[in-house]
């Protein structure tokens, strides 16, 4: 169907943005439901985030996905929140009614149904994250309420680690940046929620032989799909998870909230996604 005047409108918005596959997979979506609907990238530059939520949500836009670096922006310019949200501290969905701005978190069910999809139980053994943004919060919000028994913390500003350890998990332990390949003797989950890797960004280097052989090695990042982090890991024999399961397990419950239907199973959103990132290398 050709979206009409009427058409409902959402987006996704970042900066950078051109990266995202979030386009490609709502507007797939939207034509396997045959629905008059469009959904729309915008670069928003972070000093004028909030003032861009607050103008969209008293336009006829449903709401928006909200990527790096403004997730926490988002949740700020809210009217009101949901308790994932309000615990994470950041927002990756916003809707819009009345003029008002409703956040929400759906990464850290995606990060959780990405790790299931694999066969990975997210209680099992230690989990290091590294990172303390928007990602990194959901993520490590995500374990806590699995279960993980032991959660180990690493960021380039050991302050941010720290007061995101405080917030959302006190026991949690902190190593210093330089010295993370020290965080993974025993660890059973190592995640990279920082945006190193993304697009050619700069890969995050590990002495992966510090690790467990039964070690699981998630990365949040999905442009490449095989980043240096995961490819290294996978050369020295440990599973890896790519940053699509968390890609599509987030946009499923945000395609719903947009467009009041459930994202049709015709549409299968991995193979698709691969396709599409093996056609643009």
């Amino acid at each position: 169907m050709k979206p009409t005047g009427a058409a409902r409108i959402a987006g996704v918005v970042g900066d950078p943005i051109a990266h995202s596959l979030s386009p490609s997979l709502m507007s797939a979506w939207i034509e396997a439901a045959g629905i008059n609907a469009v959904y729309t990238p915008y670069r928003v530059e972070s000093e004028q985030a909030e003032a861009f939520f607050r103008v969209l949500a008293r336009t006829n836009c449903a709401g928006l996905n909200v990527t790096l670096p403004h997730k926490q922006t988002a949740l700020a310019a809210c009217d009101d929140a949901s308790k994932a949200a309000r615990a994470i501290g950041a927002a990756n969905l916003l809707t819009f009614r009345d003029g008002r701005i409703h956040a929400d978190n759906t990464d850290a069910a995606g990060f959780l149904n990405a790790l299931r999809a694999g066969g990975v139980d997210p209680s099992r053994g230690p989990a290091l994250i590294l990172g303390a943004g928007g990602a990194a919060r959901a993520i490590l919000y995500a374990l806590v309420e699995a279960g993980a028994p032991e959660i180990r913390l690493s960021n380039r500003s050991r302050a941010n680690a720290t007061a995101m350890a405080a917030d959302l998990a006190p026991g949690a332990r902190i190593h210093d940046w330089e010295r993370r390949d020290e965080a993974l003797a025993g660890a059973a989950l190592i995640v990279n929620a920082t945006s190193l890797g993304l697009s050619g960004s700069g890969d995050l280097v590990f002495d992966w032989s510090r690790a467990p052989a039964d070690a699981v090695v998630a990365d949040s990042v999905y442009k490449p799909l095989e980043t240096g982090f995961l490819r290294d890991a996978a050369a020295r024999g440990l599973k890896t998870i790519h940053g699509l399961g968390m890609l599509i397990g987030q946009a499923r419950p945000s395609f719903k909230a947009f467009y009041g239907v459930s994202p049709p199973e015709s549409v299968a959103a991995e193979d698709y996604l691969v396709s599409l990132l093996e056609a643009s290398r």
